[in-house]
């Protein structure tokens, strides 16, 4: 009796070819095996690639986002350092233009008492003060004699334990009489200690942040840039500067006490502190 002869059928082809029993349980392992590992070929391993690939991807995306951000971090770095080398240049400039700047009592808010044109207290009850167009009313404040109309002008107070001010400029020209808000857009160019906190009277304000409280204080002026800037005297921190501004007319030394409890102010003589060196935080 002959052998049985079969042929051999695989998905997706036909071998028209006699097979013996053993050749077709032979070609049946061969199947089975081929199966996953046609799986593995084209379904799996395309796949495992993609997603490699897209990973690689991503990781190029985030090395190019980390030198970007290393650049701008140097970047900030070398800015920082010039800004802190044009600030130390602009105090010693400013400590060679420093002004004598006494306090003018006739616009003395009645409840600020000037001794000596340098110290300015306050005083309870009120003085009965002849009224004048020039006097404050309100704002308990006090300027300077000094006009000042071009150039660089520089002076020292000292706050030592005041607990309350207002120190800047301001326009010759600003409201005295009735409530009034300190900003630039109203004339007035200052910094404020209130309740323990440091203010830049922008609009609206500005928070401070203080590495040290100051017991002296610069204030610096350059007229034609329109440039005013703050400074802690007592370890040369740069404290603030408002943004460039415009100015026409005269300008005055601005002084303010908050009540009875607020301590004094004291504008220091002539004379250049010794060894002072910008210090800006991180």
């Amino acid at each position: 009796m002959g052998v049985r002869k079969k042929l051999l059928q695989i998905p997706f082809f036909t071998f028209n070819i006699p097979m013996t029993n053993l050749q077709v349980i032979t070609s049946g392992v061969l199947l089975i095996l081929w199966i996953p590992l046609s799986y593995q070929v084209f379904f799996k391993q395309p796949k495992e690639n993609k997603e490699a690939q897209n990973k690689l991807a991503d990781s190029d995306k985030r090395k190019e986002e980390l030198q970007q951000q290393l650049e701008e971090a140097q970047n900030k770095l070398a800015d920082s350092d010039k800004r802190k080398e044009e600030l130390q240049q602009q105090l010693e400039e400013a400590q060679n233009k420093l002004v004598n700047v006494t306090l003018d009592a006739g616009t003395a808010h009645p409840a600020l008492l000037c001794e000596d044109g340098k110290r300015v207290t306050w005083r309870e009850p009120c003085q009965d003060l002849p009224h004048s167009t020039q006097r404050f009313d309100s704002l308990p404040c006090v300027l300077g004699q000094l006009d000042l109309r071009r150039g660089r002008s520089f002076w020292e107070v000292e706050v030592g334990n005041a607990r309350s001010w207002d120190l800047g400029i301001c326009r010759d020209n600003v409201t005295r009489k009735g409530r009034v808000t300190m900003s630039p857009q109203n004339g007035f160019w200052a910094i404020r200690l209130y309740e323990r906190a440091y203010w830049a009277l922008t609009s609206p304000e500005t928070p401070l942040s203080l590495k040290h409280e100051p017991c002296k204080l610069g204030v610096f002026l350059d007229y034609e840039a329109g440039d005013v800037s703050f400074y802690n005297m007592t370890d040369g921190s740069h404290i603030f500067s408002f943004p460039k501004n415009t100015f026409s007319g005269a300008l005055k030394p601005l002084f303010r006490l908050w009540s009875s409890d607020s301590g004094s102010l004291t504008i220091r003589p002539g004379g250049r502190t010794p060894d002072v060196t910008i210090d800006i935080p991180n």
